[in-house]
């Protein structure tokens, strides 16, 4: 049961097993001794570390059925009880009747035959009066079956604490179920029940792990009545599935339930310990509930000598388990860059992803990924490694299933021979969850990537800047679209960087993948770019899509929480965006042909900067020309080049040939009176998405007293013989988030 854990309010129904479980002939014979006897299994060998349980090591534990399969796990407490969650039980603050429930007692496989194993019905469902949620605590339910469960070696009950009842803090205990392996992962055929070690976490170390904001700012505050357990670092947990089943503790020959699965914060994730409800203070709730059952449960007294010699409860050193994956020594020396030589072909560059796992190209493996077969020469395959002097054999190529149609899904995992120490070198990268937000200015790299060619130019052109969603979305041509908001996969990744500077020529075309570093981590956040022109910033598919993919094959693979979030001060984030409409004429009209006699507009001005490049900039006033910061800016400086301005001849005569265009036109639109308003200026790499003009009118007349704004009752639009109409609420920023725009204002050294 190794990395999986509960997602919050989250149950899995695993689907009806055939045949299973229709059985309720079989007659209860009461067999259970005069004097209950609890927390006693037969003796037999375990499998640590979180894996398949041998029949009868835990015959208390208690498959619940709904629908004809198991949906949460439960443990026997007395021959007519069972003790479980209550989330299991109560949807939308409604408790589901007790005739849609059974209980399957004594199965460990629950595919095939069920040797020992039976059902009972259940004849009522209790919890407590102050249940309203897994997150406010009370997560306890109790079943009384309709009939006693026979009791013999694979089904006898489990002993429970009284409230008195202490478990030191580090106790190793167990938890045990049938729920996912990890994240949207089903346990396997034949869904043989699963063991893992947990351990006991103390309310101070857990509140501590809780405090620190997660995925989305997540923090979570412990109630009384709550119990952690679990490892600061993850990876083993229970999940979803495993809801209500027991998590025991042996003390002095026997075992005790300390807790009932409740939630987790997705299965096994760093400083995410799983959340149990703690039995021990529902002792008197428990008791009242089971008054005149005999033999009731067994609340054996904890030994003097166990309680004795525990410590006194103090304020626990919080130790925050960082990342095991996605260190670099420096940027560009990936120590998870794996070089796959296969015979015939040029090497195909890759990244390891775990100790065992090699993640690449499909389209590197031509003719190798279409049949179910493994490939005839996989013998002679073999993986070069960072740090490590010999190559490494391939015993198991995965294609993605649609590898061979999807460009967003080519990509393949090749399996080692054997595991490589990732305690010395090299090191894998660490991979983004369906749920991560790469924020808008992170900072990225590019890396090779399947048969990529020679980097042109020196390493430093390949540090880039992460653009927004709505920008990279709205620019590959989905107007009209909603853009998916943060927590939803992104269709594309759009990260900004001076390609066109690079030797002079365009290397869009070279395979890359994109690596971008939050907190010192680097994550691998996208695959080989979508096919683009120079013109336009490099688009990357996003690889979160395929993190679910890539843990189920290779049980391992280091994805990892978001480690940096900041919505911004005004959470603009998380607003509703689209992309806008487009015309004939590009976005909201702009005129492809020149509007006035002699082919030239007055108001624009040609902007040379460092003598190497001109930005199209807007004469606001007689002092000041507009333009666009990242026409005139570096990527990631602040510092203001070399400027000079040339007014009344844009256009009019040839640039010199060392200087490139790297600015579009602004976008202009006429009032009904004739006026010319500017409304937007072109975002990067883009000729026909703007970024409004509006929303910086008080920067603008703070800094150009004598700027001439237009009314707002005098909308700009276009006459009917010049094409489409305006839309009225473009110059309000419809559409245009605050974050794709940025604006220089220059004063003037006129020249011409």
């Amino acid at each position: 049961m190794s990395q999986h854990l509960l997602l919050p309010l989250a149950i899995l129904a695993i689907s009806p097993i055939p045949g299973a479980f229709q059985d309720s002939a079989l007659s209860p014979t009461q067999e259970e001794p005069e004097d209950l006897d609890c927390g006693r299994p037969e003796p037999s060998a375990r499998i640590m570390g979180g894996s398949d349980s041998q029949p009868g090591t835990w015959p208390w534990q208690v498959s619940l059925h709904q629908g004809g399969g198991h949906i949460c796990g439960g443990s026997l407490i007395a021959p007519s009880w069972v003790l479980s969650a209550a989330h299991c039980f109560v949807t939308n603050g409604t408790l589901e009747p007790a005739a849609e429930w059974s209980v399957v007692l004594g199965v460990h496989s629950q595919d095939g035959p069920l040797d020992g194993a039976h059902v009972r019905a259940v004849a009522a469902i209790l919890v407590p009066d102050n249940y309203s949620g897994v997150e406010s605590g009370a997560d306890v339910a109790l079943l009384r079956l309709a009939s006693p469960a026979r009791l013999g070696p694979t089904v006898r009950p489990v002993c429970l604490p009284r409230a008195s009842h202490r478990f030191a803090h580090g106790t190793a205990c167990w938890a045990t179920g049938w729920g996912d392996v990890q994240e949207a992962d089903p346990l396997p055929l034949p869904w043989v029940l699963q063991e893992v070690e947990l351990r006991v976490l103390g309310e101070a170390a857990c509140q501590c792990l809780y405090s620190r904001p997660g995925p989305f700012n997540l923090t979570f505050q412990l109630l009384p009545g709550m119990l952690c357990a679990g490892y600061p670092e993850g990876r083993r947990d229970t999940c979803q599935g495993d809801s209500g089943g027991p998590l025991v503790c042996k003390e002095g020959g026997r075992w005790f339930q300390a807790g009932i699965t409740s939630f987790g914060f997705g299965c096994g994730r760093r400083n995410r310990p799983g959340v149990f409800t703690a039995v021990a203070p529902y002792e008197a709730w428990i008791r009242e509930q089971v008054l005149g059952s005999e033999p009731g449960p067994a609340f054996p007294t904890q030994s003097p000598e166990l309680q004795s010699g525990l410590p006194e409860p103090t304020d626990e050193n919080c130790t925050i388990a960082l990342p095991e994956c996605g260190k670099a020594p420096r940027p560009g020396a990936w120590p998870w860059e794996a070089q796959v030589m296969v015979p015939g072909s040029r090497p195909c560059y890759g990244a390891l992803v775990s100790e065992s796992w090699v993640l690449a190209p499909a389209s590197c493996f031509p003719g190798r990924i279409s049949s179910d077969l493994p490939p005839r020469d996989l013998d002679n395959w073999r993986v070069m490694l960072p740090s490590r002097p010999r190559a490494e054999r391939v015993a198991r190529l995965v294609p993605h299933e649609n590898a061979s149609w999807d460009d967003a899904s080519n990509l393949a995992l090749l399996q080692l021979r054997a595991p490589v120490n990732l305690s010395v070198a090299p090191r894998p990268v660490c991979l983004p969850h369906p749920e991560h937000y790469f924020l808008p200015g992170s900072r990225c790299r590019l890396a090779r990537w399947g048969h990529t060619e020679p980097v042109p130019g020196a390493g430093s052109l390949l540090e880039a800047e992460l653009l927004g969603v709505w920008w990279c979305h709205c620019l590959y041509g989905r107007q009209g679209e909603s853009v998916p908001p943060p927590g939803e996969p992104p269709l594309a990744l759009c990260p900004a960087y001076q390609e066109e500077e690079v030797a002079g020529r365009c290397w869009n075309y070279s395979h890359w993948s994109l690596l971008c570093r939050e907190e010192g981590t680097w994550f691998l956040a996208g695959i080989r770019d979508l096919p683009s022109d120079c013109l336009r910033p490099r688009a990357f598919y996003p690889l979160q899509t395929h993190g679910p993919w890539i843990s189920h094959v290779t049980r391992g693979a280091y994805l990892e929480d978001q480690l940096a979030w900041d919505w911004g001060p005004e959470g603009e984030e998380t607003e509703t965006q689209t992309c806008p409409p487009h015309t004939e004429h590009g976005a909201c009209g702009l005129r492809p042909e020149p509007a006035l006699t002699g082919g030239l507009w007055p108001w624009l001005a040609e902007v040379h900067v460092a003598g190497e490049r001109v930005c199209t900039g807007i004469l606001v006033a007689p002092g000041w020309v507009l333009a666009a910061t990242h026409c005139i800016l570096r990527l990631g400086s602040t510092t203001v080049p070399y400027i000079e301005v040339y007014l009344g001849r844009a256009g009019a005569s040839p640039l010199p040939q060392s200087h490139q265009v790297t600015s579009a036109p602004p976008l202009l639109c006429q009032t009904e009176e004739g006026s010319w308003v500017l409304v937007g200026m072109a975002v990067r790499g883009s000729r026909d998405l703007f970024a409004a003009i509006g929303p910086e009118e008080t920067w603008i007349s703070q800094t150009v007293g004598e700027a001439h704004f237009l009314h707002p009752s005098g909308f700009p639009h276009w006459l009917p013989e010049g094409g489409d109409l305006c839309p009225p609420d473009m110059a309000r920023a419809s559409g245009s988030p605050r974050a794709a725009l940025f604006l220089l204002l220059l004063t003037l050294l006129i020249q011409g």
